[in-house]
């Protein structure tokens, strides 16, 4: 992000209140969503082709990490890449996903936040509690609702601790780890477990949509995609503005809908035992709506210019007149609550919660898959949607080691190798925008 410091430390220098916004999107256009000035299919290609060369990989190498995963443990064992193996891959990965989606608010800024884990836990066991007849049998509306605001209390807690006080986000997050874990341990009780039996509830890891609907809901997304992109890149050239090439525009919607289909087609395919299973399971759709959502957030709106404003230089951020306390500790506020959402999720798939839940090694999923995705723990830089895919790798490296019969021990290692790998590539990548600077 050494470009995005360089361009917003100029414009800070000769700031007014009217040039925040030109600041924000200003860092938003580099940082976000930087379009090639391309007139052709083949300048695109060769703008972006130096673009990799600079060290702007993108999601690159977060798919080839996919393929060769894909590839390594589909020659270890055929049912790798059996329907049945795929979904439950996913929804297992669906956890691991959204923490992820959680972790990119902190990165982004160039903090991090370490009790991700167990505010999901919290969230899950409140969840629970209000949803037994000891507390009225709660609405299950109504028991995650009071959930995710409990867990968007404790962000508000967290961030006016580091930006109010000036306190180090790993200090207050690793205490956040520790007291929150505490926190449930004492609603449970020392190895309790709390099944839940709401039908609604249990349904949001646990059922699927009919194979009709599937297809249904697929295409009115695809086309809902497609519609979208176009118009964008339509706005942008009728206003004068770089935009891709039209060839580029037509790929991207052509390769969505190719990966709809084929996810459609496996999630359909009968995957049951006993009883026939077929169609999309619904926390996939939850997830992919928490996912489009935070990308319009964090790139279509003035709240994520500004957040990538202050992850490439907050200096020049908080000159240009931004409002760093506010933006960090809404940050914060929106870390827990998508962790909050990842606990009910949790909690869903096992139809219970217990104080067996490993919030510590949840984070740690949590940022390898963040950072994987492309998420620069360096601030400034990465997507929310890139997170899910980072979060599938890691569900993959588990999933695929698991159907070895490998240890937990195997699996922790070969993940700290992966995210060492990608933490190692986001350092290259910096090195070689500074260096072609």
């Amino acid at each position: 992000m050494e470009r995005l410091d360089d361009k917003t430390r100029g414009l800070a220098d000769e700031a007014t209140g009217a040039d925040v916004e030109a600041l924000a999107d200003s860092a938003a256009e580099v940082a976000v969503s930087p379009e090639l000035a391309a007139g052709s299919l083949r300048d695109y290609l060769h703008v972006w082709l130096a673009r990799l060369r600079a060290g702007e990989s993108g999601a690159l190498p977060v798919v080839i990490g996919m393929v060769v995963i894909a590839v390594i443990f589909q020659s270890l064992n055929s049912k790798f890449l059996t329907a049945g193996n795929i979904v439950n891959l996913l929804v297992q990965g669906a956890v691991f996903m959204m923490l992820a989606l959680a972790e990119v608010f902190a990165l982004l800024l160039g903090e991090i936040d370490l009790s991700a884990g167990f505010v999901a836990g919290v969230s899950g066991v409140v969840t629970a509690e209000l949803l037994t007849t000891a507390h009225g049998s709660w609405p299950w509306w109504a028991a995650i609702s009071a959930a995710l605001l409990m867990c968007a209390a404790i962000g508000l807690l967290h961030g006016t601790l580091i930006t109010r006080l000036g306190l180090p986000s790993f200090v207050v997050t690793l205490g956040g780890l520790l007291g929150w874990q505490g926190v449930m341990l004492a609603i449970l009780g020392n190895g309790g477990t709390l099944p839940i039996q709401d039908k609604v509830v249990n349904d949001i890891a646990n059922a699927n949509l009919t194979p009709a609907a599937s297809w249904i809901v697929t295409l009115v997304l695809v086309a809902a995609y497609a519609l979208t992109t176009w118009r964008r890149a339509a706005r942008r050239r009728a206003r004068g503005l770089v935009a891709p090439p039209v060839g580029f525009t037509i790929i991207k919607i052509a390769g969505v809908a190719v990966a709809g289909v084929v996810l459609v087609l496996i999630c359909n395919a009968n995957r049951g035992v006993l009883v026939p299973i077929r169609g999309m399971p619904w926390v996939l759709l939850v997830v992919l709506a928490v996912a489009t959502a935070w990308s319009i957030l964090l790139g279509r709106t003035r709240f994520g210019r500004h957040v990538y404003a202050i992850g490439g230089n907050a200096e020049a951020a908080r000159r240009s007149g931004i409002r760093l306390a506010r933006v960090r500790t809404l940050c914060f506020v929106l870390a827990s609550f998508t962790a909050g959402m990842a606990g009910i999720i949790y909690a869903s798939r096992l139809r219970s919660v217990s104080t067996n839940i490993d919030g510590g090694t949840l984070v740690l999923y949590a940022v390898a898959a963040a950072v994987i995705g492309g998420t620069s723990l360096f601030g400034g830089r990465g997507k929310a949607i890139h997170a899910v895919l980072g979060g599938i790798v890691i569900a993959a490296i588990d999933n695929g080691m698991g159907l070895q019969g490998f240890s937990a021990a195997s699996r922790n290692i070969v993940t700290a190798i992966v995210l060492i790998a990608a933490v190692t590539v986001d350092a290259l990548a910096r090195r070689n925008a500074t260096t072609t600077r």
